[in-house]
């Protein structure tokens, strides 16, 4: 039983989507930022970083994992899926699976920020951070150009990863229409049942 620690996020849907596509047990338990769980001691002790996503693997031994990265390698290695063996495969895998983790979200994510949440308006944030989401996007629509997934020929903890950010280019407004191959694989991958039931967690109450 994988225990999930989450909240309605890009980075809290990768994991719960890399368990739905597992198809294993696992018990939600929503954070509530409001209340900002994510910094008492129970929870850092969980998530030394005080951020989401995190797990506990009841079956190795109340195992944590945070930071969603690391996770999605943990549950790929447990469970034998989404992240090749071979060593090359698994490389690219794991490559595409850091230019998320170092680009497109801290980027994105910084352009959320700056274009829906800053107390003022601050142009040049809003140009840096927009910019280069952008610019990001079009290494991924390069790199679908020549791969079904951005792996290979197979869904990899690289899109689980990846497609959350994607999906919420809503917030600055970003159309995907100057990335045809980019919007195709988002479109493709959010069909997929376990991605549909994985981005509705936590449930809303």
């Amino acid at each position: 039983m994988i225990e999930l620690y989450t909240a309605g996020t890009p980075n809290g849907k990768k994991a719960s989507i890399m368990l739905e596509e597992l198809g294993i047990p696992y018990t939600v338990h929503p954070i509530d930022f409001s209340k900002l769980e994510q910094k008492e001691e129970w929870y850092l002790k969980i998530n030394p970083n005080g951020r989401i996503p995190a797990i506990v693997d009841k079956d190795n031994g109340d195992f944590p994992v945070f930071e969603s990265g690391a996770i999605l390698i943990y549950l790929a290695e447990k469970y034998g899926k989404f992240l090749s063996k071979d060593p090359k495969e698994r490389s690219v895998a794991i490559q595409w699976l850091m230019f998320q983790m170092g680009g497109v979200g801290p980027m994105q994510g910084q352009a959320n920020h700056f274009v829906k949440f800053a107390p003022e308006r601050i142009p040049y944030a809003i140009n840096r951070y927009v910019d280069e989401t952008k610019r990001l996007y079009s290494v991924l629509e390069r790199r679908l150009k020549e791969s079904e997934y951005l792996a290979g020929s197979e869904l990899s903890i690289a899109d689980i990863a990846t497609w959350p950010w994607v999906k919420a280019r809503t917030y600055i407004d970003l159309s995907l229409d100057d990335y045809p191959k980019l919007k195709a694989w988002e479109e493709k991958l959010g069909a997929r049942p376990a991605f549909i039931k994985g981005s509705e967690i936590p449930k809303k109450s």
